[in-house]
Parts: C-alpha cells; structure tokens; sequence
C-alpha cells in the first residue's frame, strides 16, 4: 500500500482491514483508459448509490484497506470515497459480472454518496413513470 495513502487512512482515524481476493485486476476486462466501472450498492437495503471507476492502483487499495477508493476521470487522480467529506464506505463485498467488465460493490455507506448531499447519485427522474 502507499505511503501516503495509509498514512491519510490512519489521519481519518480509520482503520485498515485487507480484502481477500481471489481476482487480480489484469483479469479485468478494462476500458479504452484501462479502468474498469464500479455499480455500489448499499449492502444492507440493495439500494444502489453510486457508479464510479477504478483504474489499477484504485483497485489495488480498496483491497488493502478495504474502504472504496476509486480514480477521478474528471481530475485525473485517485479518490478515496469520504476522505473530505466523511461520507466513507467500507467493503463488504466486491462481485464481477459474467464477462468481467463491471464491479459490484456492496458497501456500508456513511452519510450520503452523492457529492451532492443526496444519498444515492441517483435522485433525478427522467421519465413519467410506469409503462
């Protein structure tokens, strides 16, 4: 794990609890820009709250820490979910899809996921409803 981002981790006062994993990230069908899309979940009601994506090294850290960190496309660097806002969430699983391009990410969420406040990302209707 790097330096930095244990030591960030420890700063938040949280602690580190390493995954066991049976995949390693080259086994990942990636994108174009070599990361792979991440749907979590609540784990505890199924509700889904976010989509982000992983690049390796982010991968790499959520399985030692065990708490989401994810690569910012819009900044073009890691993100470690909560670290400024204290909306962390910690791994209670992670599941490939059948072709091993999607991560699912069932976590326990701390406040909201949304850097709007929201608790999921998922909060505007685009359509009227039902069929």
């Amino acid at each position: 794990m790097r330096k930095e981002y244990e030591e960030q981790l420890k700063k938040a006062g949280l602690s580190i609890v390493p995954l066991n994993c049976k995949m390693k990230f080259s086994e990942f069908k990636l994108n174009s820009e070599g990361m792979i899309p991440v749907v979590v979940q609540d784990d505890e009601n199924n509700e889904v709250l976010m989509l982000a994506y992983m690049n390796e090294e982010a991968f790499e850290m959520t399985v030692e820490s065990g708490i989401m960190t994810y690569y910012s496309r819009s900044r073009d660097e890691l993100w470690i979910k909560g670290l400024t806002s204290g909306h962390f969430q910690y791994v209670e699983s992670l599941v490939v899809d059948c072709d091993s391009d999607t991560l699912l990410a069932k976590v326990t969420q701390i406040g909201a996921a949304c850097h709007t406040g929201n608790r999921t990302c998922f909060f505007t209707p685009i359509t009227d409803g039902k069929r």
